[in-house]
This record gives C-alpha cells, sequence and structure tokens, in this order.
C-alpha cells in the first residue's frame, strides 16, 4: 500500500481546514440575512451584526501566532475550530429579539477563527519544503474560496427547507468532523521544535543560505516529512527534495524600518483593498440578489457558487503564473508582481463599476464572478510580496497586512449597511448600490497605482 507523506496529508486537511471556515462565513451571512428579512431588521443593524466578527477576528490574530508558535500550531488549530463549531451550534436565532446573543456569538466565533490562519502558517512551515511552499500555501489558501462557493450553492436551499438555525448546527457538525480528522491524520514532525525566525514568515532562505557559510546544525526534512538532524554542508547545496528548519538565535525585530517602509505600505494598502471588496461581496450579495434583482439565492441554482468558484480557480492560476514567469526568468519578480496586481485590480475595478447598472441575474452573476476573480489573481501580486522584501520578518509584515485586511471588513461591511439604509429609495434600487460598489472600485485603482510605484520584488530587509 503506497503510504502518502505526511506533508500533502498536512496541506489537505489545511486546505479542507479553509474551506469549512468560509462556509461558515458564507452560511452565517445566507441564514442572517433571511432571518433578518423575516424579521425586518434595519440594513444598518444588519450591517453591524455582519460586521461583529471581524471585530473579534482582528483583535485574535496576534495572540494566535504567539500561541501557535508557544503551544504548537497544530494543537492550537484543534482548539480554535472546537470553540467556533460550540459557539456556532448555540447562536440564537431570532434576528430582532436576540441581537445582544448574535452579537456575543459573532464576536467569539471571530476570536476563535482568528488563532487559525496563524497556526496553519505554523503548521506548514514545519512540513512543507521550500519549493512547495508557494503552491501549497496558494491551494491552503484557495480552500477560502473553495468554501465559499460550496456554501453558496448548498446552505440557501438548507435555509429555505429547515430555516436559519440548521445552518447554524450544519456548521458546527462540519467543524467537529474537521477536528476528528485532524486528531486522526495530523502530527507533529518528529523530534522537531517549534521554528522560530522562520515560522509564520517562510524565511528559511535566509538562515539557509547563512548556515550553508557557517555549517549550523540542521534539521532536515525528507521526503516523507520525517525531520532528522544533521549538519548542513557544501554537498548539500544542490539539495531539491529538503526542507530545511534552521535553529537560529532571536534577534530584535525592526519594527520602525517596516512601519515606515513604503514597499511593506504598498502590501497593506492592497491587502485592505483585497478584503474591503471581498467581504462586501461576500456578506452583501445575498441582500443585492434579495432586494435589488428579486431573486432568491435558493432559486439561482449553481450560478450562485460561480463567484467564489472562479476566485478558486484564479488564485491557484495567479499562483502557478507567477511562479512560472519568474522561474522562466521571463519576468523579473519586481515586474511579475505589478503586472498581476495591476491587472487584478484594475479588472475588478471595471467589474465593480458596472455592477450597480446591471438588472438582470445572469449578468450581476458574471460581473461579480469578474470582480472577485481578478481579486484573487492580484494576489500573486501583493499577496506574496512579503516573502520577496522580508523572508526573514514576512511573518510580521503578513501580520500587519492582514491586520489591514481584517478592519477592512470591520468598516466595509458595516459602511455599506448604513449606505443603504441612507438612501432613499433603499436596497430594492439598483441605484443605491452605485456607491456600495464604487468604492471598492476606486480603492482598486488607487491600490493598484500605489503597488505599481512603490512596491518592489527585492529584498528590503535582510
Amino acid at each position: 500500500m503506497v503510504r502518502i507523506p505526511q506533508r500533502y496529508v498536512t496541506v489537505l486537511l489545511t486546505f479542507v481546514c479553509t474551506c469549512v471556515c468560509y462556509i461558515e462565513r458564507v452560511g452565517f451571512s445566507v441564514a442572517y440575512t433571511a432571518a433578518a428579512n423575516n424579521d425586518g431588521v434595519g440594513e444598518a443593524i444588519k450591517g453591524h451584526i455582519l460586521s461583529t466578527f471581524f471585530y473579534g477576528y482582528a483583535i485574535s490574530q496576534v495572540p494566535g501566532g504567539w500561541a501557535a508558535q508557544r503551544f504548537g500550531g497544530r494543537r492550537v488549530l484543534l482548539m480554535s475550530f472546537v470553540l467556533w463549531s460550540i459557539t456556532s451550534a448555540l447562536t440564537p436565532t431570532g434576528a430582532s429579539s436576540s441581537v445582544a446573543g448574535m452579537v456575543i456569538a459573532r464576536l467569539c466565533v471571530g476570536v476563535a477563527q482568528g488563532f487559525i490562519f496563524p497556526s496553519i502558517h505554523t503548521v506548514l512551515a514545519q512540513w512543507v519544503p521550500p519549493h512547495e511552499r508557494s503552491r501549497s500555501v496558494s491551494l491552503t489558501t484557495s480552500g477560502m474560496y473553495f468554501g465559499a462557493a460550496a456554501g453558496m450553492l448548498w446552505l440557501p436551499s438548507l435555509v429555505a427547507k429547515r430555516g436559519p438555525q440548521a445552518v447554524f448546527r450544519a456548521e458546527a457538525l462540519m467543524g467537529a468532523a474537521w477536528a476528528v480528522l485532524w486528531m486522526r491524520f495530523s502530527c507533529d514532525p518528529p523530534r522537531s521544535e517549534l521554528p522560530k525566525a522562520s515560522a509564520l514568515g517562510f524565511g528559511a532562505s535566509t538562515a539557509f543560505e547563512r548556515a550553508k557559510l557557517l555549517h549550523h546544525p540542521v534539521q532536515i526534512a525528507d521526503e516523507n516529512g520525517e525531520i532528522s538532524s544533521g549538519r548542513l554542508h557544501h554537498d548539500l547545496l544542490g539539495l531539491k527534495k529538503k526542507a530545511v528548519v534552521i535553529k537560529t538565535s532571536s534577534s530584535g525585530i525592526p519594527w520602525k524600518p517596516i512601519l515606515i517602509s513604503l514597499p511593506v505600505w504598498a502590501i497593506v494598502v492592497n491587502n485592505f483593498t483585497f478584503h474591503y471588496a471581498l467581504y462586501v461581496l461576500m456578506n452583501w450579495l445575498p441582500t443585492y440578489f434579495d432586494k435589488c434583482l428579486n431573486v432568491s439565492l435558493h432559486n439561482m441554482g449553481m450560478s450562485k457558487m460561480l463567484p467564489y468558484l472562479v476566485m478558486f480557480i484564479f488564485s491557484n492560476v495567479g499562483g502557478w503564473l507567477a511562479d512560472h514567469l519568474i522561474t522562466e526568468k521571463i519576468f523579473s519578480v519586481t515586474y511579475t508582481r505589478k503586472v498581476l496586481n495591476t491587472i487584478g485590480f484594475t479588472a475588478a475595478a471595471v467589474a465593480l463599476m458596472v455592477m450597480s447598472s446591471l438588472n438582470t441575474t445572469s449578468s450581476a452573476v458574471i460581473c461579480s464572478s469578474v470582480a472577485l476573480g481578478s481579486c484573487a489573481l492580484s494576489r500573486a501580486g501583493f499577496a506574496v510580496n512579503h516573502m520577496d522584501i522580508a523572508p526573514r520578518y514576512a511573518g510580521i509584515v503578513m501580520g500587519v497586512s492582514n491586520t489591514a485586511g481584517t478592519l477592512a471588513g470591520i468598516v466595509g461591511v458595516a459602511a455599506t449597511g448604513r449606505i443603504l439604509e441612507a438612501s432613499q429609495l433603499g436596497p430594492s434600487d439598483p441605484s443605491s448600490w452605485t456607491m456600495v460598489f464604487a468604492t471598492p472600485a476606486l480603492l482598486s485603482v488607487f491600490s493598484a497605482v500605489f503597488f505599481g510605484v512603490f512596491a518592489t520584488g527585492e529584498r528590503v530587509f535582510d
């Protein structure tokens, strides 16, 4: 019987992990929209409820990274799933009568899920060799969009047949099922310690290069992910199927240079814009289809999952395309990042500007698919760039930019509710959505220009 290398098992499980997480996020917006419409909840209150998740998510990312480093990503990831699954099962269904309970539940789910991605990065840094990390991380994160597509396909029918509470319970069961799989099939690398400098930022390459000269002790993972100790000598320079985790002494983090660096801010600005567009569409598309286009998600068939399926495809296409352009020396790293980022955000801006003028379901589905798919393509520009400019501190840059992305969810989702409620005609009129879609469109243009001017693919921090 063929034994599957443990690193492949780990990547597959983390892919399923992100799938389940985004089924939960899409599921709540679908279930709560149905409950809020039945109870006559205003758009501003709806926006605040939908954005509550991101408050909890924002405050737990840095503690999540610390906990994953301190206690192990595998254990923290399991704890996160258990906590949010329990909370999801206990989420109240009354949109108007249980506002306080709904806020507390979403806040707790956000806090619990804030531990997930730092834990995933810690686990992948332990198991995945450097030459496989780009596509492994791309596959893992694309699970978000695959999960969103699956949620949009399945959950509206579940709400229609069994009510909102059935969604919360189904999500809790999926979370519990994944936790069982994780306990059964995941494991820590044998005789390994949690990486320090390279764990969250995949910065092993810098330490790897230094160790080649200094012959420092290293731990080498074989093609099955098994780790053994040894010393790195010059005859290992051609190593291609080995992952190296090097013990390095801790050093101070250059916080001030990082925070005032324009290439870092290029990543931060684009991360904010990407998540603003993603979270606004993810949380408000159900309302847009229901109230503006007068079509129920339950009756849309397969088309309602198309935007997220396109994201899943283009996220992986962008990653593979970027690696090909760089590996084959067609473009430089800098030019590759800027070209893909500019194409992605420019196409997204055009699609978003057109959205509010559409009056058919099919055209709205196609346009939202182009917008989200283009945003996913842009991730091959800004989202990988932290590994280019700061391989040793990539985890720090990632944490800063992810915090900005989470703030985009807080601002964008809540602001959309206020924009719709402030409109005289309300969400049933297409013109009310002009500002909703124009805001991320303008942000996309600004971000593309900012990245084109200030981003670089060269190393900025050693």
